[in-house]
């Protein structure tokens, strides 16, 4: 795209912002409205949020768990999953311009180490993420670098292009496993363990089952496509009912998605020899497995899932979402005006609420 006058004009707005800050080493954010609307330096671009996701990073940083303690600077805008519209463009800038409505990648890298050259920026060794090692998107603006845009089709709404980021780690880690014509677990209904569901059916699973210990997102699990769900406190007799469904053998493939460690190994005595483990969950702490059972003498493929792959999985979801096949109105269940906050975060931390988004605009 050419440049345009505009880029030599004035910014379109100064001042101060609202936002949300890490104020202090403790829980909670601070809602702001004095904080300086942030320039774009030559090749970055300044957005105008519209709406932005709440996550479960952003819950530990709220809860200020001993992850958090460690990583985030106070001090800090938070958030990092957003829809918006391009307000400044920096003057080397030549892709872009003032007016479009975008989203961004949350990970951030100079491109230059191993596997930002050979197609592995996504595990970059000197990754940075908005929100936590930079100003993120709980703000009126978002100043990002003009590489990490991505422009919204205009057929994907606001609030679902508001959490791209979140659908971006659901869609990799189903598509590393390569689901199509196969039985699936997803171990986990959180957030983005729905979104798996939606994106294995429409991916072309044969059968996908979950599990969880939360009955009602166990039930929308089964709405999204699901052929069956268990509840994972009643017991281990679900691992005989999947395998009593896949010719005594267990499934093809396994979505590792709550991080618990009976939820993985578990997981795993449900998965076949020969099978596909793709895990994306994280631990609290580390866990006891059984390799020589679990893996070993299965001779199963096991995939660490990181994030989303810089920039395929974008067009995936892409696709995915045009091809009207992806079911995420009743995972987008809340939103709130940037000012009630603390309410959201209340909805999201009790899980009266799936995935909240909030209003910035």
């Amino acid at each position: 795209m050419l440049q345009t006058e505009t880029k030599d004009e004035p910014a379109t707005a100064t001042g101060n912002m609202r936002c949300l800050i890490k104020h202090h080493a403790g829980t909670e954010l601070e809602y702001r409205s004095d904080r300086a609307i942030p320039e774009p330096g030559p090749r970055d671009v300044r957005i105008k949020v519209s709406k932005a996701g709440i996550c479960g990073t952003d819950r530990h940083i709220w809860e200020w768990d001993e992850w958090a303690a460690s990583r985030i600077p106070v001090g800090i805008v938070t958030g990092h999953e957003f829809v918006g519209i391009i307000d400044k463009v920096g003057s080397a800038v030549t892709k872009y311009e003032p007016g479009l409505r975008v989203s961004a990648e949350g990970h951030t890298t100079k491109g230059l180490d191993y596997n930002s050259r050979t197609g592995n920026a996504h595990i970059a060794t000197d990754t940075k993420i908005f929100g936590i090692d930079r100003d993120g998107c709980f703000a009126e603006y978002i100043v990002v670098p003009e590489e990490n845009v991505w422009p919204v089709h205009p057929s994907i709404p606001d609030k679902v292009a508001a959490v791209m980021d979140p659908l971006g780690n659901a869609v990799h880690t189903v598509m590393a496993a390569d689901v199509s014509a196969k039985t699936v677990l997803v171990s986990g209904t959180g957030i983005i363990g729905l979104m798996a569901v939606t994106v294995a059916k429409a991916a072309g699973a044969s059968r996908i089952f979950a599990t969880d210990i939360n009955p009602p997102r166990l039930a929308l699990a089964k709405k999204l496509g699901a052929v069956e769900s268990y509840d994972a406190r009643e017991g281990t007799d679900w691992i005989k009912d999947i395998k009593k469904q896949t010719r005594g053998e267990g499934v093809d493939v396994v979505l590792e998605m709550s991080g618990a460690s009976v939820a993985i190994d578990q997981s795993f005595r449900a998965l076949r020899a020969g099978g596909t483990a793709a895990l994306l969950g994280l631990p609290a702490k580390p866990v006891t497995f059984d390799f020589n059972e679990n893996i070993i003498f299965k001779g199963c493929t096991v995939f660490g899932i990181n994030g989303r792959r810089m920039f395929e999985t974008w067009y995936q979801m892409e696709e995915l979402l045009l091809s009207g096949r992806l079911e995420l109105n009743d995972i987008i269940t809340h939103e709130f005006p940037l000012e009630k906050y603390k309410e959201a975060f209340e909805t999201m931390i009790s899980g009266e609420g799936i995935k909240v988004v909030l209003d910035i605009a």
